[in-house]
């Protein structure tokens, strides 16, 4: 199991290296900020989606050793999407605080994706089985519930974002609610 999380971890940075060669080459398009910051939101919704599959998935196909790639699936989303928000505050806005702000309130989209973001913030920090015992394992699943929060506001965010080809938003949203629908099912048996 041991080779399966290092074979996982590299798989997470794999997005972020490709990324990096693709600058290394100069082959990032004629936008490079609009190209990373897609790519970041788009790992980000990936691995939340990804997140989300892994109960299902164990459930289905009874293997529950699959539930120890949640925790870095769902950190490897929340690394995406701070390094999507770091491209917007850092290449695409300067840290021009007041002009952030300014987006925030203004664009619909982007309020939703911080809202995904910030969301995604407690689950990270009590991600640990230390915060497991310090919250009690209902507490904690409790807050852990926020995933489903994040993964929509995420989908919404990526569905106000585009402009006319809503085409991989709608599959985001449509796969985000099969999975919470199963569980609402699944719940319920």
């Amino acid at each position: 199991m041991r080779w399966g999380k290092v074979l996982a971890f590299t798989a997470g940075l794999a997005p972020l290296l490709y990324v990096a060669w693709l600058g290394f080459q100069q082959q990032l398009g004629a936008n490079p900020i609009e190209y990373i910051t897609h790519a970041t939101g788009d790992w980000t919704l990936r691995f939340l989606v990804l997140t989300l599959a892994v109960t299902p998935l164990r459930k289905i196909l009874g293997r529950p050793e699959l539930a120890q790639y949640r925790r870095m699936s769902g950190l490897f989303a929340f690394f995406y999407g701070c390094l999507h928000l770091l491209t917007y505050v850092w290449l695409d806005k300067f840290f021009d605080v007041a002009d952030i702000w300014k987006d925030v309130w203004k664009r619909p989209f982007i309020t939703m994706g911080m809202l995904s973001l910030v969301v995604m913030v407690p689950l990270a920090v009590t991600s640990t089985a230390g915060w497991i015992r310090r919250m009690g394992g209902q507490r904690w699943r409790l807050l852990h519930r926020l995933v489903y929060v994040s993964a929509v506001a995420g989908c919404i965010h990526y569905y106000w974002l585009v402009k006319s080809d809503v085409r991989l938003p709608v599959v985001y949203g449509a796969i985000t609610v099969l999975l919470l629908t199963w569980r609402v099912v699944n719940a319920k048996r």
